[in-house]
């Protein structure tokens, strides 16, 4: 039982919120359109539930792609289907179930939403390949993982703005800092290996490069709260918000992997704080 719950990455609950975050935000932003709050939670219950099925489906399938690299890296080695002791093809049976719950839920939105929400499985199936043909791999994650402030967005406006879309721009930013640092616990691994990553890319300036990166997502956050018409007082909250990034770029320390990976886990506390400060926006501007 603890193999699939490793191979579900059940015991490593930090990734659900981190793609759960981005869904509530999008919920959060497009709550202004209804009244009944039960209807809200309900909506931000399946999406939790989504968040949990899809993380570990892709999980699963990053697992079977990239088994014969998770063999030669020393974090990823003992994952159960790159040590052999669960097979490919229970492997391809999981992801299937965890889609078919995944369908279940997603088939209760509208028609755009079920749409949008059916073309991230493109972006889902390309992601384990990019490490092999860019040094921008966090980055298509960012596009990727954050696609459900848009697809949350739909589920309640059932139309396309600009407002979720400079969400989803700071999304992208805020995923391709946090997934950088990340990356940097296999870096020695990966050069051996030959594949790619930001981390790799940027290592000799990981610190202006995560600056950058935080610095244009919390613009976009910023510009986001402006398009809301947000009361300064939230502009203030989440600048406050931000300091959890920012904090990230001066305690970073290249060679401390335990230090950095709780530097990563932090995001999940940035998360609920955007979400927190963009309802408050909604519901008193």
């Amino acid at each position: 039982m603890w193999e699939y719950i490793k191979l579900l990455r059940l015991d490593k609950p930090t990734g659900i919120f981190l793609l759960f975050w981005p869904c509530a935000w999008g919920l959060a932003i497009g709550s202004s359109v209804i009244d009944d709050s039960v209807i809200f939670y309900k909506y931000l219950l399946l999406f939790f539930l989504g968040s949990c099925f899809m993380r570990s489906a892709g999980c699963v399938y990053n697992d079977i792609v990239d088994r014969k690299i998770d063999a030669k890296v020393s974090r990823t080695k003992s994952r159960p289907i790159a040590k052999g002791t669960i097979s490919v093809t229970t492997g391809w049976m999981i992801i299937l179930l965890l889609i078919f719950f995944s369908i279940l839920i997603l088939i209760q939105f509208n028609l755009n939403s079920i749409i949008f929400g059916l073309s991230s499985g493109l972006l889902v199936i390309a992601y384990p390949f990019m490490k092999r043909i860019t040094y921008w791999p966090q980055l298509f994650l960012g596009i990727t993982f954050n696609w459900g402030v848009i697809l949350a967005w739909l589920v309640l406006e059932n139309k396309f703005s600009l407002t979720p879309l400079a969400l989803y721009s700071s999304a992208i930013f805020w995923t391709l800092g946090y997934d950088t640092i990340y990356g940097m616990q296999d870096i020695k691994d990966d050069l051996k290996i030959g594949v790619k990553s930001t981390s790799i890319k940027f290592k000799k300036k990981i610190k202006t490069f995560l600056l950058v990166c935080y610095s244009i997502s919390t613009s976009l956050l910023l510009l986001s709260l402006a398009l809301l018409d947000a009361n300064f007082i939230f502009f203030i909250m989440a600048m406050l918000s931000s300091c959890i990034l920012f904090a990230q770029v001066l305690k970073y320390e290249e060679e401390n992997t335990e230090k950095n990976s709780k530097l990563f886990a932090l995001n999940n506390y940035y998360g609920l704080s955007i979400f927190l400060t963009l309802m408050l926006t909604i519901r008193h501007g």
